[in-house]
Order: C-alpha cells, then structure tokens, then sequence
C-alpha cells in the first residue's frame, strides 16, 4: 500500500483518512491547525502521522479535504512542495442555503487549483459526492471523479478500489463543475427523503 498525504482535519479528512488506513495505507494529516491535526491522528491510529503545514507531503496522492473557500489558498500555500503530486479536490462550492454553486463553468473549485498548483502536479475531483458518515461505514461505494491526465486518474482509481470503492470516471477536469452539481444533488436528495447515509450509485 502507499503513504496517503490529507490537507486539513475536518470531518472529510478522518472519514477518509479512517477508511484509508483501515485498508492499509499509511496516512499523514497536514493542517494549520496542529493540536486537531495531532488529534486526528491520534483518532485515526494505524500509525497516522502529522506532517508539517506546508512542507513537502509524503504521499504522492494528497487530498485537499478543506472547506471550498480555503483551498486555492492552501493549494498556493504550499507552492512548489505539491510539484509532482496528485492533487484530489474534495470541496463542494454551495451557496450558504445548499441550493446552488458559487462556482461556474470553467472556474469549478478543481480548475483553480490546478490554475495555481505547479505545472507538474495534476489535479482530480473526487468524494465530494459522498457524505462523510457513509464513506466511514467501509461498505462499498460508486465514487465519481474527473481529471485531465490519464495517469493521475488511473493513480485514484487504484486508491478507491483500494479502499473497496468502485471508481466511476465522469471524464476531464471540465466535469468538475458537473460533480460540484452532483453534490447539490445529493444533498437535494438527502434531505427530501433519501436520508444522509445514502449515497449515489451507477448501475
């Protein structure tokens, strides 16, 4: 298995990380917070480590698990020390009521980043249409990505199968937006009903 590298401490960042480790791979926690970075850590165990904000992540895949509005921040913070990486934007742009994107085409929260990430690292969409509590459950999953480059995308492919998911390739970077839309939808649905341990599915 590989080292998995996680910008931020949040909810999304230990469902993730809890899942990952579970399967195996060995996961760092990298946040500016270093007291809930530790704690998360500490949560997730499997020898979980805390990396350095802003330094050079051990993982070649590095989830970007912050909220929408710090993540081109926080991609631009760690500059040149994310070259080479694959870079897995995680953040869904909802307006403040959950009904509509701050993003647009062209401009989803997965094109800026790979706008500002250095020219090497490769960016793709990923989890963001899967509630937190359900990628914990360790059940298996149909996981929508997207990105521009074919070998980062096979690399996140590998990740998800790895972890017991089943990854759905919704096409290039240009469908970011699309799945930004699909985590409306999700959440539209979830809550008209569905309930939020459901998830979508490709059958």
């Amino acid at each position: 298995m590989s080292t998995i590298s996680i910008i931020g401490s949040g909810s999304m960042a230990r469902a993730i990380g809890t899942r990952a480790a579970r399967h195996g791979h060995t996961v760092e926690i990298l946040s500016r917070n270093t007291t809930a970075a530790q704690e998360l850590a500490d949560g997730i165990g499997h020898g979980t480590s805390v990396g350095e904000y802003g330094a050079r992540p051990s993982g070649d895949i590095v989830i970007v698990a912050v909220l929408h509005q710090g993540a081109v921040e926080a991609v631009t913070r760690f500059g040149d020390a994310l070259a080479g990486k694959i870079l897995v934007d995680i953040t869904n742009p909802f307006t403040a009521d959950a009904t509509g994107l701050v993003s647009t085409p062209g401009h989803s929260v997965a094109e800026r980043i790979a706008a500002v990430a250095p020219d090497d690292a490769q960016v793709v969409k990923a989890f963001n249409t899967i509630f937190g509590g359900v990628i914990e459950r360790d059940e298996p999953l149909d996981v929508l990505f997207a990105g521009g480059d074919a070998e980062a995308k096979a690399a996140v492919a590998g990740l998800l199968r790895s972890m017991g998911m089943q990854p759905r390739d919704a096409g290039g970077l240009g469908m970011a937006h699309a799945l930004e839309w699909a985590g409306i939808l999700l959440v539209g649905v979830a809550s008209n009903g569905a309930g939020f341990d459901s998830a979508l599915a490709v059958v």
